[in-house]
């Protein structure tokens, strides 16, 4: 590249004055920093608008200095305040209420009232302390992207210290004695603080930036399609009586050509029943967080690997960063002890949907007349995994769902058939009370010779068993076909499913969800 061309495109993304100034400044830059980039293709350099997004981004997220890059690093491994910048962003785009508008909050407000009513006859647990939100997009991302942060940090501690072993084999462990031009904080005279100028210390920096701009794309998605605040399966917000995020709620509605009143109130009744659960059990989130915390732990980057992505990154815009550090791309497989904490993780997870399944059922059967389209869309939304799912796919590495969902509800439907509501409910007393799902190598044996019933522990399970046809996993089974199809389709141009039916909006001849027997 010759000088001309550089100093051009220092332009074109600074423009004349400040394009100038940094172009004087490249003198300055570290020899063997200056040599590589003026021994590269013209072609090779990121377009002058990716850097115009990535100066707005970091502006966006208050780093405007290199002293703000230095406390950002000391603050933690996530830039909270850059993620939560661009979640809003995407969360206040087009399309998107800025507030509830009075008619859907009434709606809303009714259907919370009505579903707290018809939860006093299903379940033993109290309603909640406060009052459940009425959310907009926004709002969502401002009262989640903390919890987010806390999950992911683990793992963007062990990215960062990965980029920084990766950048001090590449420059050793001296100092880089120079000012910087500014791709990050525009091309001024800015002094390093000598706090910054070890390599591994400044590529902390990149990796805590990159990864927020990872978690800010992904609330901000999020936030287009969660509809209440334990569509995650786990509390999130600091209000233990959680929240609706009305206009996506509408949206839903709409697209399944139910009636408003019908979807919120089923989603009411989703929102309400979580949050008796998580607010009268002291113990369950906690044992989330250190599942969550033990496989996090865990993870090991392969450092080649990553090496690979920084280098094929194609340029320095955001999502190009984001995706350099994906995590999904960088780690090594799960250990024992990862797998462990995941298998305790879907179980946990599966007895909770699946409890607040069955007591929704119970609580809404006489009052909603489309329950069982609306369950069993939202059983298939988790069976395949929604955008939660991919959340935490693309944050932690993991694939958590409740993969057992519907033997969950089925065993909580029989122990309450049982037992009754109140020693059903009693079992949340102490994680050692709960009742045990099937084991999955027994049913897995039982499926080979022909669906015979799989081993089970005490009597709760034994009788749960027997409500369940041949002991089929549908939601995995499912989560199988829809994947098989899905590489299908992008084979074929994206063409449908071979059986002529989309992927999880299979209909009946009414226009109904189909059931797994029926699909």
């Amino acid at each position: 590249m010759d000088e001309n061309a550089i100093r051009q495109w220092l332009i074109d993304c600074f423009g004349p004055i400040q394009g100038e100034m940094a172009w004087n400044q490249l003198s300055n830059m570290p020899e063997a920093v200056r040599d590589q980039l003026m021994s590269q293709d013209p072609s090779t350099l990121p377009k002058p608008e990716e850097v115009k997004s990535m100066m707005q981004a970091f502006t966006a997220g208050g780093l405007n200095t290199m002293g703000d890059m230095q406390q950002a690093v000391e603050q933690g491994p996530i830039n909270i305040k850059l993620a939560k910048s661009l979640a809003l962003q995407q969360a206040n785009g087009a399309g998107s209420d800025s507030s509830v508008n009075a008619e859907t909050g009434e709606i809303a407000r009714r259907a919370i009232s009505e579903a707290n009513l018809w939860l006093d006859t299903a379940c033993e647990f109290n309603p909640a302390q406060g009052e459940t939100q009425l959310l907009t997009r926004a709002g969502w991302v401002e009262d989640t992207i903390d919890a987010w942060a806390q999950f992911a940090s683990p793992v963007a501690e062990s990215m960062n210290d990965a980029l920084a072993s990766i950048l001090s084999q590449r420059f050793g462990d001296g100092e880089i004695q120079t000012e910087i031009s500014g791709v990050f904080a525009g091309p001024i005279e800015i002094p390093i603080p000598d706090e910054m100028k070890n390599p591994a210390k400044l590529m902390r920096f990149v990796g805590n930036t990159s990864f927020a701009m990872q978690l800010g794309r992904a609330a901000g998605d999020l936030s287009h399609e969660v509809r209440g605040s334990f569509d995650q399966g786990i509390a999130l917000l600091k209000n233990p009586a959680g929240g609706l995020i009305v206009q996506n709620v509408t949206e839903y509605a709409k697209s399944l050509d139910i009636d408003v009143n019908e979807v919120m109130g089923y989603l009411a009744l989703q929102e309400l029943a979580h949050a008796r659960l998580f607010a009268s059990v002291p113990w369950l989130m906690p044992r989330f967080e250190a599942l969550l915390g033990k496989y996090a732990r865990g993870i090991t980057i392969d450092m080649d690997a990553m090496e690979e992505q920084i280098r094929e990154a194609e340029s320095i815009d955001p999502d190009s960063m984001a995706s350099a550090v994906n995590i999904t791309k960088v780690a090594f497989p799960d250990t024992p002890e990862q797998k462990q904490a995941m298998k305790a993780l879907e179980n946990l997870l599966a007895l909770v949907e699946g409890w607040v399944d069955a007591v929704v059922w119970r609580a809404g059967m006489a009052h909603i007349p489309h329950i069982e389209q609306l369950r069993e869309m939202l059983r298939r939304e988790r069976a395949i995994g929604g955008p939660a799912e991919r959340t935490f796919e693309s944050l932690m590495g993991m694939q958590l769902r409740p993969k057992r969902m519907r033997e969950a509800a089925a065993l909580w439907e029989s122990i309450g058939a049982q037992e009754g509501p109140e020693a059903r409910d009693a079992k949340w007393s102490h994680p050692d009370l709960l009742p045990q799902l099937p084991d999955e190598q027994s049913e897995d044996s039982s499926n080979e010779e022909n669906g015979a019933a799989s081993a089970t522990t005490g009597t709760e399970q034994t009788t749960a068993q027997q409500d369940i046809p041949d002991s089929i996993d549908w939601d995995a089974e499912l989560s199988k076909l829809l994947d098989e199809e899905e590489h299908k389709g992008d084979d074929a141009d994206g063409t449908n499913d071979a059986d002529g039916t989309d992927d999880a909006g299979d209909t009946n001849a009414s226009g109904d969800p189909q059931s797994p027997e029926e699909a």
